[in-house]
């Protein structure tokens, strides 16, 4: 009877806590959390981590409330006993039930995530043939970001294979990034828009991004590069479809002296000599 009363509490203990603790996790906590809400994507990794935390809380209350529980009534309280309690043996309907329970919301999770990757895919980039294309892929605006030792470039093909060094986005469009090397390995990290895909040289990793509104973001390399990797961070900004034609025209009037030495845009390169320092 003992042992049914305290399944009791238990149960009612842990069910009071998810009760006020999971609404409090998915609609308080989880929309606060990185990346934000600077892209489509990054939005889409904000409800995926929401509920990847709500169904998580209830399991680790579970644990928690056990854990306290058993700390509380079930320790000696007769210091001076020196005999073990009484024997612990396993109990088949909780194994099976926490055993049923748990493959249950694996299978769930293992779902859920391998669904949300082809719709949005991972924001971490696709190799040269994505699968997971967002509606609007097609007419897709295309950016090549060009990683070096300790440097992001950044060319627009479709204007001509301008280079510029400044990352510059149109609010409310696809953009799909090529994103490669000169060097050696790094990782295009743009926070705010929850993307960070590896840059291979040789390799053209497309990420697909959907810009929001305006917004200033953050650009690291999120791999370790050479001795400078830590230098290797700015900004880039996402504006008006109109600031941002402006913005190419000025550019494109900017480096029109040094386009013509750019060699031919490629979705890859493999440039002389091919070894850096760092």
């Amino acid at each position: 009877m003992d042992d049914v009363n305290h399944f009791r509490r238990l149960c009612l203990v842990w069910l009071l806590a998810s009760v006020i603790a999971t609404p409090l996790v998915v609609f308080v906590l989880a929309p606060g959390l990185p990346p934000g809400n600077g892209s489509v994507q990054a939005s889409g990794q904000v409800v995926d981590n929401a509920v990847l935390l709500g169904v998580s809380t209830p399991v680790a209350l579970a644990v928690l409330v056990y854990f306290f529980y058993a700390l509380v009534a079930f320790r000696e309280r007769d210091q001076s006993a020196v005999l073990d309690g009484p024997p612990v043996r396993g109990h088949s309907g909780v194994q099976t039930t926490w055993l049923v329970v748990t493959t249950a919301i694996v299978l769930f999770l293992a779902a859920y995530g391998s669904i949300r990757m082809l719709e949005d895919g991972s924001g971490g980039g696709q190799g040269p043939n994505p699968i997971a294309k967002p509606t609007g892929a097609a007419g897709a605006l295309q950016v090549q970001v060009i990683a070096q030792q300790w440097k992001f470039t950044y060319r627009y093909p479709s204007y001509g294979g301008l280079e510029t060094a400044d990352l510059e986005l149109p609010a409310h469009r696809v953009v799909a990034l090529h994103v490669t090397s000169l060097d050696v390995i790094h990782s295009f990290w743009a926070y705010q828009l929850g993307v960070k895909a590896d840059a291979n040289p040789g390799v053209d990793n497309i990420a697909y991004v959907q810009t929001k509104g305006p917004l200033t973001f953050n650009v690291h390399c999120a791999e370790l590069c050479g001795v400078w990797h830590g230098y290797m961070f700015e900004r880039g900004r996402v504006v008006a479809q109109s600031q941002f034609a402006a913005w190419i025209h000025q550019q494109q009037q900017q480096y029109a002296p040094v386009q013509k030495s750019l060699v031919p845009y490629s979705k890859q390169y493999f440039p002389d000599p091919q070894r850096r320092g760092g």
